[in-house]
């Protein structure tokens, strides 16, 4: 097996729902990625690239169905390149960067682009087609920005209760209350805001021109989520979102009580944005004329009960590391994409070996956004990047995923 190494990783930064780049198509946005990627390493032909692998969750509109191809070709790679859509919902990005290094590894690519987008502003209504000609009745529309769409009635309910609720389950399940996961959501803003001042974001960053109808582009250069004012009495006046006052019994202590606490300030906002990384094995990277940012070492899958989907990544990370021959003492870094903060916050109550110092130590989720098939692209591309600022080390990043998968990849420099 081929040692596989990332030489760069660039993102756009991340856009508010109907916000900065909701005039910016998906396509377009991940167009932007892989060309500013690209500009960065002048010295590579970008003919010898042989694959562009892409992660995007929804995938049901202007994406076309395989973005990864019209990115590339929007992005004015030859058309000899080819490229791939790949479809672990949160964590398709992080799934087309494992897709690449192993490509990679067992020889069958030198040079390989990987990432991940989504606009989940621009995201589509869909109809169902009618099982019988000229229906009568009337047709449901469904969103496609998140959650659930066209059930099978076959499905047990439990394993698809909304996301939110999923986490009200984990935090039942670990007696994590309101208040710790305000405290939780305020420390990610808190960290991203503090990484935004100090510049920390801006290696990987690639500003995005955004057209308007009158006049030149607004220029988006930094994550559109981030609330560097937030307070913890801000946050305690959010109703929650998924379990009614009454459900909730408003003002009752927490979950232990029945209490809803999974509200808008301690959960990941809808975003948009997109990510691209540029992966070679030692041949590729000699013709880059650059040193790598991280070594990719070893990546690892779970699986668990749907409604408790948020906890998988414990699993998965624990079958990285070991693949790796690592431990949780040997990281560096750990960036744990925060769906929800009782989600993450139920992740470390299963790793009592873990130094919850180094999680997430530029702000998470909650704070810098999630625009599904890009977060776990921007992920590694973060962890590799904190590892190249160090010297050295070794990190993780790792995603849950909706239906109750995790995935993780490690990363040494």
């Amino acid at each position: 097996m081929k040692d596989v190494y990332l030489v760069d990783a660039v993102r756009t930064p991340i856009g508010r729902y109907n916000g900065a780049l909701a005039p910016v198509r998906p396509d377009d946005l991940a167009a932007h990625a892989i060309r500013e990627l690209l500009a960065r390493t002048p010295g590579l032909d970008p003919v010898r690239i042989e694959d562009v692998y892409f992660g995007n969750a929804n995938g049901a509109g202007e994406e076309n169905r395989n973005v990864a191809r019209m990115a590339g070709l929007l992005a004015g790679l030859p058309t000899s390149v080819p490229g791939v859509t790949v479809n672990r919902l949160c964590a398709s990005g992080l799934e087309a960067v494992i897709q690449a290094a192993r490509a990679i590894a067992v020889g069958d690519a030198s040079i390989a682009v990987a990432g991940g987008v989504e606009s989940m502003t621009r995201a589509p209504y869909v109809l169902p087609k009618s099982d019988r000609p000229f229906p009568a009745g009337h047709a449901e529309l469904y969103s496609t920005t998140l959650g659930w769409r066209m059930v099978n009635p076959r499905m047990d309910p439990q394993w698809t209760v909304p996301l939110g609720e999923s986490a009200e389950l984990i935090a039942e399940k670990h007696k994590i209350s309101r208040e710790q996961q305000d405290e939780f959501a305020l420390s990610s803003h808190q960290k991203a805001a503090r990484a935004q001042a100090e510049g920390l974001f801006d290696a990987e960053l690639a500003p995005v021109p955004v057209p308007r109808r009158k006049g030149d582009p607004v220029v988006l250069t930094a994550d559109e989520s981030v609330r560097p004012d937030t307070t913890l009495a801000a946050l305690a006046k959010l109703k929650p979102s998924f379990r009614t006052a009454s459900e909730a019994g408003w003002g009752s202590p927490g979950p232990e009580a029945g209490g809803g606490t999974v509200t808008a300030g301690n959960a990941s906002p809808l975003n948009d944005g997109a990510a691209a990384l540029l992966l070679t094995d030692e041949k590729g990277l000699k013709a880059t004329g650059r040193e790598p940012l991280a070594r990719i070492s070893a990546g690892g899958v779970s699986a668990t009960d749907p409604h408790y989907f948020g906890l998988a990544p414990v699993e998965a990370v624990n079958r990285a590391l070991a693949k790796a021959g690592r431990t949780f003492a040997d990281l560096d870094v750990l960036e744990l994409n925060e769906a929800f903060a009782a989600q993450v916050l139920g992740c470390l109550a299963e790793w009592p070996e873990f130094d919850p110092g180094i999680l997430n130590p530029q702000g998470g989720a909650i704070a810098l956004g999630h625009p599904l098939g890009a977060s776990g692209a921007r992920l590694a591309g973060t962890v590799a990047h904190q590892l190249a600022r160090k010297g050295g080390g070794t990190g993780v990043a790792t995603l849950c995923i909706g239906v109750g998968q995790g995935l993780a990849l490690v990363l040494e420099r």
